[in-house]
Parts: structure tokens; sequence; C-alpha cells
């Protein structure tokens, strides 16, 4: 198993409690980043949103993709997932953009590229008015996102390179310098059409958090149509996931209750429900599992570090080859999972580079 982390871009995860310590800083994410990093996390996903969904849309943010060059900059192993969302960018800038953020980005000690994408159909429709975006009803975004990959990859394969398509098209575009290494492109979606979509344009899926029987029976999908379009596996399987680790699972317990005490006039509970309106989930979410985003909750790694370790290994032998992490204080919660939880978990193979 891979550990990755979210990058706490709006000062924390959790929708019922105020001042988490981690402020929308750089200082913080800096020193949270340079942490991680020493601490041996593989991956950190940078969240794209322009306002804060869980705070309240007053309440700060920070951008994705400036950040994400600067946690590049400033370690040396992590990678770092930036979302995209085609609605708000041009196709032939953003790849222009990853060509010169994996320079500054280099490769890992096993060759691998340190800059990935995670291409996410936008669902705020709030946000994308105040923003100018471009938002698409549900099926709709799948077929923009899969132009705005095609337009990523010839970009980064052709010169020059022309496309014309529903929502974006370029002519006889020239893309120089092209990326040493393409950015892997990673994405999520649940419904029937953004499944197909994604096993056609993404390199790996992300899962929201889920039972281990409802991660195996995607995963097992999304390989299924992998297979049939590429005749090839996907390449990785991330699955987003709030973690508790404490000394005794009643300690863990009380932390749980803490942050799941509903609070329906909390600023974050209205994005909740846009996003419930907004998404075609294949489960419900409930109002206890609203407390953190992306169904974090759901996979329950809540306990003592054995306990944490034995669910996240039935995680990894159903498939699930990277969690993505969000706890709360992050730079306290991140060293303590690392300290308890890594040593108690089998370490993904490597592929050996060169070979």
């Amino acid at each position: 198993m891979d550990f990755g982390y979210w990058t706490p871009i709006y000062g924390g995860f959790l929708r019922n409690v105020g001042d988490e310590g981690m402020p929308a800083t750089w200082d913080y994410i800096k020193n949270l980043s340079t942490l991680a990093d020493r601490l041996g996390y593989h991956t950190t996903l940078v969240p794209e949103l322009y306002l804060n969904d869980r705070k309240g849309v007053e309440a700060p943010s920070l951008e994705a993709w400036s950040l994400s060059t600067a946690i590049l900059a400033v370690t040396q192993q992590l990678r770092v997932m930036t979302a995209v969302r085609p609605g708000f960018h041009l196709p032939a800038v953003t790849a222009k953009e990853s060509a010169t953020i994996t320079d500054i980005a280099g490769l890992t000690a096993e060759g691998a590229a340190r800059f990935s994408l995670n291409v996410v159909a936008a669902w705020w429709e709030e946000e994308a008015r105040q923003y100018g975006g471009k938002f698409t009803r549900h099926d709709e975004r799948y077929t923009q996102a899969t132009e705005f990959v095609e337009i990523l990859r010839g970009l980064w394969e052709q010169t020059p390179f022309t496309y014309e398509g529903g929502h974006f098209s370029i002519q006889d575009s020239i893309l120089s310098p092209k990326p040493a290494e393409h950015p892997p492109i990673f994405a999520g979606g649940e419904s029937e059409s953004g499944r197909e979509s994604i096993a056609t344009f993404a390199d790996s899926y992300v899962l929201h958090g889920g039972t281990v029987e409802e991660a195996r029976v995607k995963i097992a999908d999304m390989n299924l149509r992998s297979q049939r379009i590429h005749q090839r596996d996907m390449a990785e399987f991330g699955m987003s996931t709030y973690i508790i680790v404490r000394d005794t699972e009643k300690e863990a317990r009380a932390e749980l209750d803490r942050i799941t005490t509903i609070d329906p006039t909390s600023p974050g509970y209205a994005s909740f429900e846009e996003f419930v309106a907004n998404s075609e989930l294949d489960v419900e979410v409930s109002k206890r599992e609203y407390s953190v985003g992306t169904r974090g909750l759901r996979p329950d790694l809540v306990g003592t570090p054995e306990q944490v370790a034995e669910k996240i290994n039935a995680y990894q032998e159903a498939g699930v080859t990277l969690l993505l992490i969000q706890c709360s204080p992050a730079h306290e919660e991140l060293a303590r999972i690392a300290e308890q939880v890594f040593p108690l978990v089998p370490a993904r193979p490597r592929a050996v580079v060169g070979v």
C-alpha cells in the first residue's frame, strides 16, 4: 500500500469543527509538505476549489496549481496529484503548465513522475457562477473531460496538434518543450457514463471512501472496462479515507463522536447538499458521513494502530493501492500514522526502472 494525504487547502477537513489548527496559508502547507516528505508519504492530493466547501464560502482557501508547484519545489520524493476541472481551464494551457511543472518536479528515486493530474468533473454550480467556469450537467461533464485529456495527450506527444471537439478545439498547436514524463492521469466517478469515460481516458481510478466489498466491486469493474478498451488493468486505485488512530479503541471512537456531532447550520452544510444533488452517487451519504468530504468515514479506519492496519490490509487485498488520507490536525496525525501504522502494512512492490 502507498500512503498519501489530502493537502488541507481549506484550513482543515471537518465541517462540524471550526479551528482545526491548520490555517489555509502557504507557511502551514510548506511545513506539512516537508514533514510528509520526510515521513515517507507517497502522494499528496491537492484539491481544486475556488470556494471553501468545508468551512463555508466566505472562509479562506488556497489555489491548487500555484500551491502544487511550490510543494514540488520544497520536497524531494513526494508526488503531487493536482486536481484539474476542465470547465475552468483551457486544455492547451494546462498541457503547457503541466510540462513546466513536470520539469520542476523531476523524478522520484525509482524514476517515476512526481507530478500527476486528477481530472475532476466539477459539481458545484454556485462556484462556477462566481468564477466564470463552464458548468455542464452530469453526463456532459465526462464528454468534456474526455476531450480535455485527449488534447493534453495530443500536445504532449505531437507537434503540431489539431483537435476539433464539442467543448474544446485547437488548430496546429505547438507545445515545446514537452514533458520528459507524461503526468499520470487519475479520475473518479461512480455513474455508468462516468466509469466508462474514465476507463477510456485515465490511467488510474480514484474511489470515494467505501467498504472493502464496495471497493472490490468497483476495482474489478474498472479493470474489466480498461481491459476491454486498452487491454490492461488500471495502473493504480486510490481511495479517500479519514483515519483516527489512538492507543485504545475507546479513545478513537470518542474522537469520532467529537467530529461527527452534526450542526446543520454549519457553513459547509449547504455545499454538501449541493454536492449530493449534482452527483450521481451509487450509495446514499448519511449526515454523519457528511462531517468530512468524499465519504472519508465510510471505510471506518478508526481504532488502535493494529485495528486500523488490519483494515488497511483488507483494502490492499481488495486492490486499493493508494490511500488518500484526511486527518486532523494533519501535522500531528500524519506523524502518528507514519510511526504507528506504516510498519504494520506491507509496502507496495515497486517496478524496477530501466529493465
